[in-house]
């Protein structure tokens, strides 16, 4: 597999594609009006303890107090021991309002709910990430290498005397690392961590403590190392900063940095544009014909498998078989493209044969595998229902790019012209019914008024007679499709 990074930097907005095979697997977006908080620290006070719910509300002066359950507490006692949270039956032992704790964001803020903290800190480089609340060594489970393994847990355990108290965690990126690599990793975060405890001494409650990397760079430190073979980026600036970076974090990877800021926009070059438009339409075309329906909702989100034009070429059980199977890849895909979490169902096509219903489980399992967000599935069920569950930390791609409609509300639908005219029926009747005019102005869209005008206009003229005053009619512009008014003059 090739794999690369194209970074598209503009006035106010940075983009990171991750291409997987000439196609477009994950999309990063950074905004300057809303930078992503997730890893940040600040430094937050206790507003409410809600003993029912096991939960404070930590204010952390953003727009709405973030959430922070009991499982996510690691808090030193007045006598320096470390009290977990697991062991504790309420959660009042361990906060209570007014402290003022050190917090981190493991999810953004999404929709009506506000972000999601911790106090089990992790700060990453690019080889570890150092647990100042935490224990041991571990080793990422993509490092399958046994030999590989015991070499990196022989280098950590000479550097303990470098180490402070506290846990490690090898990133897959460490696999091959050098002792000299680890040890200024080692250093690095040992610098860090001084940084942050020094300045969480000084901040006052409710502002951030440490910011996180910009998303160039953050790419660099989280993506380099899973086997990408180049990065392009379209900015001279942000390309220096990010030779700078590498030369100075990942001397190996330096040169695989590329500045491309001539000719074709870097997006349009790789058809990358098309691709995020069509990540925000609603269905998904297969290359057999079929189709998948992705709908998301605040609680959940369905996708819906479709044979469409696919008729196959055996029978009828072969042709759902072949389409299911198919669409477990490109539903995998999507999961990770669209960035969709929480409660995903998945409406395979109806598969009478169990065996079948096993291999497109085992397809969607294995095309997952690529998927860093942890996802749980559960098995197929004889009407073809799959639900599955996917760990959101940061809005959606349609959340993010997108609103809801202004004329329907996020409802998805409008009320027919037909409708309309007939509400304004009504609405007239009761007008001339309870007030008195010389005449009725009606102000509504231009299909309405071109309905009234046409099929209706009979129906408009008997109203006429019945309420005893002339009706006048007249299109506006800005009037949304089942928008009017009825003004008496």
């Amino acid at each position: 597999m090739t794999t690369e990074i194209l970074i598209n930097v503009a006035p106010r907005e940075t983009r990171a594609a991750l291409v997987e095979n000439g196609v477009l697997a994950e999309l990063f977006i950074e905004r300057a009006s809303r930078r992503s908080i997730v890893s940040n620290l600040f430094k937050g006070k206790v507003q409410r303890v809600l003993p029912g719910m096991q939960a404070a509300f930590i204010e952390i002066g953003l727009e709405r107090t973030a959430f922070l359950h009991v499982n996510d507490i690691a808090l030193a006692r007045p006598d320096d021991t470390m009290v977990s949270a697991p062991a504790i039956d309420d959660i009042r032992r361990l906060v209570t309002e007014g402290d003022e704790i050190l917090v981190q964001v493991v999810k953004e803020p999404i929709g009506t709910k506000g972000a999601r903290l911790t106090t089990f800190v992790a700060l990453p480089s690019r080889l570890l990430v150092f647990m100042p609340r935490g224990d041991g060594v571990g080793i990422s489970t993509r490092i399958e290498d046994e030999t590989e393994r015991a070499r990196l847990k022989e280098i950590m355990a000479e550097l303990a005397p470098l180490r402070q108290d506290g846990g490690y965690i090898l990133r897959t990126a460490a696999s091959g690392a050098t002792v000299e690599a680890l040890r200024a990793d080692v250093l690095y975060l040992e610098r860090l961590w001084q940084h942050v405890r020094d300045s969480a001494t000084r901040t006052s409650a409710g502002n951030q403590v440490y910011e996180d990397l910009a998303l160039p760079l953050r790419v660099l430190r989280d993506e380099l190392g899973r086997g990408v073979d180049r990065v392009l980026v379209d900015s001279a600036g942000t390309h220096a900063e990010m030779r700078e970076f590498a030369q100075t974090f990942m001397p190996q990877s330096a040169t695989r940095i590329d500045l491309q800021a001539n000719g074709r926009p870097l997006f349009d070059l790789h058809a990358i544009e098309q691709e995020i438009e069509r990540a925000l339409d609603r269905q998904v075309t297969l290359k057999s014909g079929g189709y998948l329906i992705v709908d998301q909702t605040e609680a959940l989100t369905t996708i819906d498998v479709n044979t469409g034009g696919f008729v196959g070429h055996r029978n009828l059980e072969d042709t759902i078989f072949r389409t299911n199977l198919e669409a477990a890849v490109a539903i995998a895909r999507q999961l990770r493209l669209r960035n969709l979490g929480g409660i995903i169902i998945i409406d395979f096509i109806d598969m009478s044969d169990a065996q079948h219903r096993e291999q497109v489980l085992a397809a969607l399992e294995n095309a997952l595998v690529a998927d860093r967000a942890q996802c749980h599935v559960s098995s197929v069920s004889p009407l073809g229902l799959v639900e599955m569950t996917r760990k959101r930390t940061r809005e959606s791609l349609e959340h993010l790019l997108c609103q809801a409609c202004p004329s329907c509300e996020g409802r998805g639908v409008v009320r027919t012209a037909e409708t309309v005219a007939n509400e304004i029926f009504r609405e007239v009747v009761r007008q001339s019914r309870q007030f008195s005019s010389k005449e009725l102005l009606i102000l509504a869209h231009q299909d309405v008024i071109d309905r009234l005008l046409d099929e209706d206009s009979t129906t408009l003229a008997e109203l006429e007679g019945q309420v005893g005053r002339p009706i006048r009619l007249q299109a506006e512009a800005l009037y949304g499709f089942d928008q009017y008014d009825v003004v008496l003059i």
